[in-house]
């Protein structure tokens, strides 16, 4: 069976799109073959934490009510800080999303009368209410009790300010910093974890108590350590992104400090009680299947962002990263300079989901977010971003952030379909 005539005769893509993708994807075969590598490394790094843990199939027995002495859940919390480089770690379904689990920490290791610094700039949109910068007083917000907030923009080059960084920690007794790793809704680099590291140090010789906390969202398995091999107090995540490998329906982790851990785990159950309750209900076999397979799901990603990074660069889109830049997240960035483009794009995605390709996806007000957002996201766990997904709030430049893909060769698919609606779109005007 002809490939090509398949892919026209099924999805419609034109002659022209199938000739720039194939063009794009022979372009970045080599950035192919590092992000297999960084996958193998990683797959080793998951197998010794499986074997050193005697992880069985004792350990996805279900347990119900308070949960005592679950041995899967408990064993999942060692495999993750071994993995991840952690003294210990809080692995649960209960969390619902990354920013839950960004908000348990924060609340976990803050007090009254404490200062938190964010020296990444703005945070990601759904925890500007956490904090306080938005949102009503009254609500619960760290605000709300008394935490102070410090918010140290980045330079234009979308690097970290040291100066102000050390000028704000010299002056001001800080218990905590804030990291976000990936660039949320905004244009600047994506960290590595050697790069957050370098942060985490410098803050560390002007302030050596105080707590260092990175939103490692999206970056998992993305490189072969993570921010805690680098002196990360505590790193949060979600199981619908990078570690629950497609497979996890839901759930969080926390891991760094054992100090840190527990307080999170009060935060999360009570005082007193923290890691040592909580059914896992009959979930822990997909959060292991899950973390088992992230490596190679996140290596689909990858070549997929890659690949899209590639397509839209041809097309004349400004895109971030570029293809042959080293990736430290999921996430691609495209600039499309225009609504009726970025709608596009997203429709385009959309058609090319296993799931709702048939709908057509439209601004909304999202909870948590100051303006419309427009997602395309048909996925098999509602909004699980390790999944093909875009979304974009709806605002200049109107920039497009993709990521995931269960599959290389399914998420092609949508960008073809994507890159297509485009050309189509951009030959009509012309004409």
């Amino acid at each position: 069976m002809d490939k090509n005539k398949f892919i026209a005769d099924s999805f419609g893509i034109s002659e022209k799109t199938l000739k720039l993708v194939s063009e794009a994807e022979n372009a970045v075969i080599e950035q192919f073959k590092n992000i297999d590598t960084i996958a193998e490394i990683n797959q080793l790094r998951v197998m010794k934490a499986f074997s050193d843990n005697r992880v069985s199939d004792a350990h996805f027995v279900p347990t119900t009510g308070y949960g005592y002495d679950d041995l899967g859940r408990d064993t999942l919390d060692r495999v993750y800080a071994d993995i991840m480089g952690a003294e210990d770690a809080l692995v649960r379904h209960n969390f619902i999303s990354g920013t839950h689990t960004i908000s348990t920490a924060l609340f976990g290791v803050l007090r009254p009368g404490d200062t938190l610094v964010s020296v990444t700039g703005k945070p990601y949109d759904t925890l500007e209410e956490v904090i306080g910068i938005q949102g009503e007083s009254g609500n619960g917000s760290l605000k709300d009790f008394g935490v102070n907030y410090i918010q140290i923009d980045l330079k234009e080059d979308g690097t970290p300010n040291f100066d102000e960084i050390k000028d704000t920690l010299t002056k001001t007794n800080v218990k905590a910093v804030t990291i976000q790793r990936s660039k949320g809704y905004g244009w600047r680099p994506t960290y590595s974890a050697k790069e957050i590291g370098d942060l985490i140090s410098f803050v560390k010789e002007i302030s050596p108590e105080t707590i260092c906390i990175v939103d490692n969202c999206y970056g998992e398995f993305v490189e072969t350590e993570e921010p805690t091999a680098f002196g990360a107090d505590l790193i949060v995540g979600s199981l619908i992104k990078n570690p629950g490998g497609g497979l996890a329906p839901t759930g969080g982790y926390i891991a760094g400090k054992s100090k840190y851990i527990e307080l999170c785990a009060y935060r999360l159950t009570s005082v007193g009680i923290g890691k040592e309750a909580g059914a896992s209900l009959g979930f822990n076999r997909q959060l292991y299947q899950g973390l088992f397979m992230a490596p190679h799901t996140v290596a689909q990603a990858l070549k997929a962002a890659v690949l899209c990074s590639a397509v839209f660069e041809k097309l004349g889109f400004e895109v971030d990263p570029k293809p042959d830049e080293t990736r430290h997240d999921i996430i691609q960035s495209i600039k499309f300079g225009n609504e009726e483009m970025l709608r596009a794009f997203c429709e385009g995605i959309q058609k090319g989901a296993p799931v709702d390709s048939f709908v057509t996806p439209e601004p909304w007000d999202m909870p948590g977010y100051s303006s419309q957002v427009i997602m395309a996201a048909g996925a098999f766990n509602q909004g699980a971003s390790i999944e093909l997904s875009a979304d974009a709030p709806i605002k200049p430049p109107y920039i497009a952030y993709m990521q995931g893909g269960l599959t290389y060769e399914s998420a092609k698919l949508g960008i073809m379909v994507a890159a297509d609606k485009i050309i189509r779109k951009a030959d009509n005007n012309e004409s």
